[in-house]
């Protein structure tokens, strides 16, 4: 296996050496239009974001270093779900399992709920194991990903300890358009959906369907009776419907709708099946007051449930509701053209039932909160950005204070960047009330005198770019306090909250790519995450210290309508070891150790008539399956092929 994974980034490195020949020797308009397509492959600086300072800047503007993937990314990468995305893309982000093999996520020492994700700048309703349900996030309408590593409290408040994950839909920007698109793959896996966008005067509209399912996957091997901690990943379809309205009724003013519903169902037990649905909906004003000026109004509604689907029956028993109702104003100021002042507030009201509150009982609380934010460009290379935010959350009473500070000083082609941020996550109405049953095995108990855990966020980065390279190398130290976790309390008899011992959690991030005129990009990352706490290493700590992306795409433009692509992608990442409680004895903990592994991905496609688009992946090339099924092991049974189209109706008329 070790002298596979060699070989595989032998390969990588002689195609990069090729293609550095290549290109150097091959005159710009050698290949007719290939510039245009790698172009569209790569993030330009120029790029819009919003995630980082919650009001629009180019890319090479923000202070805080912020990673975009793209619908032309999204595309190339043919991924199965967002989870396989975003491994796919960000090194140290990893997706694995917890009980019951629901998703979990670990992001750079950082779990599902110290990660915000947002669609639209809004909040998601609900979680499983303190994540959210990933599956509601659906490829297809997904105009871009901005993500943000690092405290970001200052702009969005709880929950925003370790980094936010900002999901931008698609809007119209055609008369029409229309998709329809299919992929189909290993284990009964399939996925299908359209897109109907409508651009008509002072309307605009973009509707997604998406539905997709898989059978249930038996990871034993032929003799095996075990194959590890699980012996089988179960099924599940899903059903995903989205509309975004957008409405001009003056030149200055834009109105914009949204609502959604989504469902899924798990393949639980024969006779029962687990299922979920989300709702949501929403409203946003925007009015330009003068060129300098400009308000926003929102109003957004997210809800979250679970039932148990008895087959026999039909019965179809709720027993958890997340229902959550927010509403934002925001206003910026621009002084001159060199300086905008943003202010704002929220309030958000949250109301939970589940069957792991006692009874099945119900809780709720509110959350006000009011920020201001100064982005002062002092001179053409010089530029500083400061925010100040208060929150206070009644079931807690937790009241407090996030600043932030970025620095950013630019060289023709050299940025430097530096911030400080704060981050804290309030303890959740789970984690406060919480008495469950685990099966008669244990109960797991609230603790209503949690103190909000709190991050302190230090970063530096230098981002170089010279022609077709850029480089960028960030450091980055967070220092926790009582982070929120589980331990086992003797005179309870159980697993209660608590808030854990102080830690510390550094690294370094590089990120390498290159573009060719010969129609080949590039594209190394590495992460490398360092984990302390005061009183030893905690139950559960299992972050790998080394995770790194290697991904070499080529373009070929052959005629109109005539593109060719073929991605190569890899994700390695190294061992962890960590405590876990003991299946045998729940006050006593073992040692585990997690081995590293390594994923690579072939995909090809190609446009037809610039209308159709054919293509085919092979996952998991080098044949990876794990010795043992840990938690943490990648759900992989061996090498896997899928085959997608993708027909945009529009483009044939």
């Amino acid at each position: 296996m070790y002298v596979s994974k060699r070989i595989a980034v032998v390969v990588c490195l002689a195609l990069s050496a090729a293609c550095v020949s290549v290109a150097d020797n091959v005159p710009r308009d050698a290949v007719a239009g290939s510039q245009e397509v790698v172009v569209s492959d790569s993030v330009s600086l120029c790029t819009v974001v919003v995630t980082g300072t919650r009001t629009p800047k180019t890319l090479k503007d923000v202070p805080i270093v912020t990673r975009v993937i793209t619908a032309a990314d999204i595309e190339k990468r043919n991924a199965a779900d967002i989870q396989d995305l975003l491994q796919q893309e960000m090194p140290g982000m990893e997706f694995s399992f917890s009980m019951n093999r629901q998703t979990t996520l670990d992001m750079q020492g950082f779990g599902g709920n110290g990660v915000l994700f947002l669609i639209d700048g809004e909040r998601m309703a609900g979680e499983t194991i303190d994540n959210i349900d990933y599956s509601r996030i659906d490829l297809q309408s997904i105009e871009r990903i901005e993500i943000v590593k690092g405290a970001a409290s200052s702009l969005y408040g709880s929950a925003a300890v370790g980094g936010v994950v900002n999901i931008i839909s698609k809007s119209s920007r055609r008369k029409w358009e229309a998709n329809v698109n299919g992929r189909y793959g290993a284990h009964g896996e399939y996925r299908l959906g359209g897109l109907l966008g409508v651009k008509a005067g002072t309307v605009s509209s973009v509707t997604t369907v998406q539905h997709t399912a898989i059978d249930d996957i038996s990871l034993l091997k032929p003799g095996q009776i075990t194959a590890g901690d699980f012996n089988t990943i179960e099924g599940n379809t899903t059903w995903n419907v989205k509309e975004r309205l957008s409405l001009t009724p003056a030149e200055d003013i834009t109105i914009t709708m949204r609502g959604g519903y989504f469902f899924r169902e798990r393949n639980t037990l024969q006779s029962i099946k687990d299922r979920y649905r989300g709702y949501s909906g929403g409203v946003k004003a925007e009015w330009r007051v003068s060129p300098g000026d400009n308000i926003e109004l929102s109003y957004g509604y997210d809800q979250y449930d679970k039932s148990v689907y008895t087959v026999k029956t039909g019965a179809d028993d709720r027993n958890y509701s997340n229902r959550r109702h927010a509403v934002r104003a925001l206003f910026s100021h621009s002084f001159a053209e060199n300086t905008t002042l943003t202010v704002g507030g929220d309030w958000l009201s949250d109301y939970l039932m589940t069957y792991q509150f006692e009874s099945n009982g119900s809780k709720s609380l509110y959350n006000i909160d009011a920020f201001a934010q100064m982005d002062w460009a002092v001179t053409n290379r010089f530029s500083v950005i400061g925010g100040l935010r208060f929150d206070y959350y009644s079931a807690s009473n937790v009241r407090h204070v996030s600043p932030k500070v970025g620095l950013m000083y630019r060289f023709p082609r050299l940025s430097l960047r530096a911030s400080y941020s704060d981050g804290f996550r309030a303890p959740s109405l789970k984690e406060m009330f919480m008495d469950y049953d685990m099966a008669g095995i244990f109960m797991i108990y609230g603790n209503k005198d949690l103190r909000p855990e709190t991050s302190n966020n230090l970063q530096l980065s230098a981002e170089y770019t010279r022609g077709r390279y850029n480089v960028t190398v960030t450091g980055f130290c967070n220092f926790v306090d009582n982070r929120i976790s589980t331990a086992w309390n003797t005179a309870l008899g159980g697993q209660t909250y608590i808030n854990m011992s102080a830690m510390r959690i550094s690294g370094v991030e590089a990120d390498v790519s290159a573009r060719y005129q010969c129609g080949i990009s590039a594209h190394v990352g590495y992460a490398y995450t360092h984990e302390s706490v005061k009183d030893g290493l905690p139950v559960g700590l299992s972050t790998r210290p080394h995770a790194a992306t290697v991904r070499i795409d080529y373009d070929r433009k052959w005629r109109a309508g005539q593109v060719t692509n073929v991605s190569l992608s890899g994700r390695m990442l190294s061992s962890a070891d960590c405590m876990e409680y003991s299946l045998a004895s729940l006050e006593e903990t073992v040692d585990r150790h997690y081995p590293g592994y390594a994923i690579w991905k072939l995909t090809a496609s190609h446009r037809l008539f610039d209308a159709c688009r054919l293509s085919l992946t092979v996952d998991n090339l080098l044949d990876y399956v794990p010795e043992y099924y840990y938690c943490k092991s990648p759900v992989t049974t061996g090498t896997t092929v899928s085959v997608g189209i993708s027909v945009d109706i529009d483009r044939i008329f």
